[in-house]
């Protein structure tokens, strides 16, 4: 599947009776949510000796992708134009991969 397909299927979802304010509003908090569950996941593996759930993870992350569609739709924008702005940002701060002096000094 390509990306901007599953931006398209995973709108079919999206509530219709939401302004886009609150639509915006709801992407927003649902992105912070959903990622604060990995967080959790991970926090319960590293501070309380529970097995790291990756089918957990891998859930939450499909929410999260869900979260950040929703937001660009709103706003107008493709996920595949988000993704490729942040591989060209990521090649001019980091032209021959990631070098922790470049990371220090940006």
């Amino acid at each position: 599947m390509e990306i901007n397909e599953y931006q398209k299927l995973a709108m079919r979802t999206l509530n219709p009776e939401l302004s886009e304010k609150d639509v915006l509003i709801n992407g927003v908090m649902g992105l912070c949510g959903e990622s604060g569950e990995v967080i959790d996941i991970v926090k319960k593996h590293l501070a309380q000796g529970h097995e790291l759930d990756k089918q957990a993870i891998f859930d939450e992350l499909g929410d999260v992708a869900w979260y950040l569609a929703e937001i660009a739709e709103v706003l107008g924008f493709k996920l595949e134009d988000i993704l490729q702005n942040n591989i060209d940002k990521l090649k001019k701060r980091y032209p021959e991969g990631f070098e922790t002096e470049k990371s220090v000094n940006r």
